[in-house]
C-alpha cells in the first residue's frame, strides 16, 4: 500500500510538469504549428501539408494513461501575387486526456503567417494564432486528502474542496518569428522564437474569489539545421527549449535520412533525441513520395524509471505534403536529394 501511494505521488508530480508545459510531443519537429505560428505555410517545397500526431504515455503503468492527439494542416497563399513572399494559413485540433478524473484539454486554433525573402538566401517569417481551450475534469472519480480515514480514501466523506465548476474555457494568443538561412542547395539553418499565453488567460476550477490563477507566458526557441552529405545521406540536427514559469524543457538530437530510391522519393529515417533529465528518444521513419511516417519511443532515464520500469511512451506522426497542379514555384532553395 505504501509503495503504491508513493508511486501515485510521483505520477502526480509528473502530471503537474506535463500540464504546466501544455500539450507537447517528442516529435516537436513534426508538429510545426504547435511550436511556432510562424511555421504556418513554412515549407518551400510544397503548397500544403496535413498531419496527425498521437502520443500514449505510461500505458503499462496507469489505468488511465496520458493520451495526446492532434490533427493539423496549413497552406501557402498568394505565391503568385508577392514576388518575394507568401502568406500561410492553417489550423489545428488537439486533445489531451489522462488520470482517474479523466482530466482533458481540448484546443482548437487558427494561425496565419507571412514569409518574406531577404535577398537570395534568407527568409524572415512572422505569425500569430488565436486558440480556444477547454479543460474538464470529473471530480466524482477523484479522492482528496480530507477523505482519508486513516486506512483508505472514503469517497462518501465530503472533500470540502471549493470547486466552482468542472469545466473551464478561455481564448489564448500566441505569436512567433522565424529566420531561415539557405547557405546553398546542400545546407540550411533555421532559428525560431515564440510566446504562448501572451494574454495571460485565467485557468482555474475555483471561483475567482478563491483563485485567480493566470497562465504564465510560455517561451519557446527552436534551432534547426540540415546538411546534405552526399547523394545518400541528409543529416538534420534539432534543439528545442521551452520555459513556462519555473518549468522548462530541453530536447536535442538529430535525424538522418537515407536515400533508398536514388531520386529521393523513398527514404529511410533514423534519429536519436534526448530530453534533459528525463528520457532517451530513439526515432525511426519512412518517407514514400509525399507521405512521411515517423514513430519514436521515450525510454525513461530519470528517477521515475524506478516506478514505471523505464517504460515511457510511444508516439506516431503521419504527414502528407503536396502541391496544387503539376508544378511548384519554389522561391528559395531547399535541402533535398
Amino acid at each position: 500500500m505504501r509503495l503504491k501511494f508513493i508511486y501515485c505521488i510521483v505520477i502526480a508530480c509528473c502530471m503537474n510538469y506535463a500540464h504546466a508545459q501544455d500539450l507537447h510531443f517528442s516529435q516537436y519537429f513534426n508538429a510545426p504549428l504547435l511550436i511556432n505560428p510562424a511555421n504556418t505555410g513554412f515549407e518551400p517545397n510544397y503548397d500544403y501539408r496535413v498531419g496527425i500526431n498521437y502520443r500514449n504515455q505510461w500505458a503499462n503503468n496507469l489505468n488511465n494513461p496520458y493520451k495526446t492527439m492532434s490533427a493539423w494542416g496549413d497552406v501557402q497563399l498568394f505565391n503568385d501575387r508577392f514576388e518575394n513572399g507568401w502568406v500561410g494559413i492553417g489550423g489545428a485540433l488537439l486533445k489531451d486526456q489522462a488520470g482517474s478524473g479523466n482530466l482533458s484539454a481540448t484546443r482548437a486554433f487558427g494561425s496565419v503567417a507571412y514569409h518574406q525573402l531577404l535577398g537570395y538566401a534568407s527568409l524572415l517569417s512572422a505569425g500569430f494564432n488565436i486558440g480556444y481551450i477547454n479543460k474538464r475534469v470529473d471530480f466524482t472519480k477523484l479522492t482528496f486528502d480530507n477523505q482519508w480515514n486513516g486506512n483508505f480514501f472514503d469517497a462518501s466523506i465530503p472533500s470540502n474542496e471549493a470547486f466552482a465548476t468542472n469545466s473551464v474555457a478561455y481564448f489564448d494568443l500566441q505569436a512567433g518569428i522565424n529566420y531561415a538561412y539557405f547557405a546553398n542547395d546542400d545546407a540550411y539553418y533555421n532559428i525560431g522564437f515564440s510566446a504562448m499565453h501572451v494574454n495571460n488567460p485565467r485557468e482555474s476550477f475555483f471561483s475567482s474569489s478563491v483563485s485567480d490563477n493566470r497562465l504564465n507566458i510560455r517561451y519557446t526557441i527552436f534551432l534547426n539545421g540540415a546538411k546534405k552529405l552526399n547523394d545518400y545521406w541528409i543529416v538534420n540536427a534539432n534543439a528545442y527549449y521551452s520555459k513556462m514559469g519555473n518549468v522548462n524543457e530541453l530536447v536535442v538530437g538529430f535525424n538522418a535520412n537515407y536515400n533508398l530510391s536514388g531520386d529521393g522519393s523513398t527514404q529511410l529515417i533514423g534519429g536519436l533525441y534526448y530530453r534533459s533529465g528525463d528520457a532517451i528518444i530513439p526515432t525511426v521513419g519512412y518517407q514514400w513520395s509525399d507521405f512521411k511516417l515517423t514513430v519514436n519511443y521515450d525510454a525513461t532515464m530519470s528517477s521515475l524509471g524506478h516506478y514505471n520500469g523505464r517504460q515511457g511512451g510511444y508516439e506516431l506522426s503521419v504527414i502528407k505534403s503536396g502541391i496544387f497542379g503539376t508544378t511548384k514555384n519554389i522561391k528559395c532553395p531547399a535541402v533535398k536529394f
